[in-house]
């Protein structure tokens, strides 16, 4: 059996899709399952057993003979959410919870961290696991994920392979679920269909113009690729970036929605929300060297192609499920 946490959400489902694509279908998908719009994600996926989150350790202590591998996806992903216990129950004490198993039961482990570790990536954006510990997260929902990766490292006891993969800025199918915290494609999408324009946030930082800010836009397809990587060669322990490894800006991204819309380019700028404005990141790009040198060669969608996927083959189709 392989478990997936997070099943329901956006790239736990996917990976699930991904799985069954490769006809894994003893899967064992976690999750609080009480939203019915995360919930169509897994519309049509082949599952041996649903479990909710809140029953998993005790499941997993019973099962834990049968398990295979566990990819922990699941977590509170707001990065607008101030409650620091919240985060630190759901975030960081429940992948404790499960690595400590992990360890214990020999079951190999990935598991979700972020790029949100990086804060203004006054470190760079190196995975190199020494710097982890100077890293300094803009908001609770980094630190939570910045607290699990040191802790990880810490410890003595461990999983016989186990990796963190520090996802970046995440798009493509089944993000429908996530409101605010959606990408900007989707944002674009939808707001180019009701209006025909685009509202982007302005500048803050005079270093960048009105749209330059930079992110590494990295396509869930691609995500999802490295995770079955991961678990089919289980080589070289430890922490890895997962971006496209390109920063690109949220003009290019914009500009490449409407594109694949064949709509003409209309774009606003407004100001950036004061309650994310100091905790903004300017600019993000993943150093992938280190995936790379454990074996994973597969190119990276280019913004280009993966947006045009992304709209042409679902948005604008109304096939929203991976």
């Amino acid at each position: 059996m392989i478990i997936v946490t997070g099943a329901a959400g956006f790239i736990g489902s996917c990976l699930i899709k991904k799985l069954n694509s490769g006809n894994f279908n003893a899967l064992v998908a976690v999750d609080k399952f009480d939203n019915v719009e995360k919930n169509k994600n897994l519309e049509g996926a082949r599952l041996k057993e649903k479990v909710d989150r809140d029953e998993f350790m005790t499941w997993l202590d019973k099962h834990h003979e049968n398990v295979e591998f566990i990819f922990h996806i699941g977590a509170r992903t707001d990065t607008a959410e101030f409650d620091m216990g919240l985060l630190h129950k759901l975030n960081t004490e429940y992948s404790k919870a499960i690595w400590e198993r992990c360890a214990r039961y020999q079951v190999p482990l990935v598991y979700a961290s972020s790029a949100a570790t990086y804060g203004l990536g006054e470190q760079g954006y190196n995975d190199d696991e020494s710097t982890i510990g100077a890293l300094k997260p803009l908001n609770p929902y980094g630190l939570s994920k910045q607290e699990f990766d040191a802790w990880a490292l810490s410890q003595n006891n461990k999983p016989f392979y186990w990796a963190g993969l520090k996802f970046f800025n995440v798009y493509g199918p089944n993000e429908y679920h996530k409101g605010r915290m959606a990408s900007v494609i989707l944002h674009a999408f939808r707001q180019i269909n009701a209006t025909g324009k685009m509202k982007l946030f302005k500048s803050h930082n005079p270093k960048y113009k009105d749209g330059g800010q930079m992110r590494d836009f990295v396509y869930v397809k691609d995500v999802v690729d490295v995770c079955c990587h991961l678990m089919h060669h289980r080589k070289g322990s430890g922490i890895y970036n997962l971006g496209s490894g390109k920063a690109r800006t949220f003009l290019d991204l914009t500009r490449n929605v409407f594109n694949a819309m064949e709509k003409k380019e209309d774009i606003e700028f407004i100001d950036t929300p004061v309650d994310i404005r100091d905790k903004y990141q300017y600019f993000t790009e993943a150093n992938m060297e280190k995936l790379k040198s454990i074996g994973y060669g597969k190119p990276f969608s280019t913004l280009e192609e993966g947006v045009a996927d992304y709209v042409k083959n679902y948005l604008m189709k109304g096939q929203r499920h991976y």
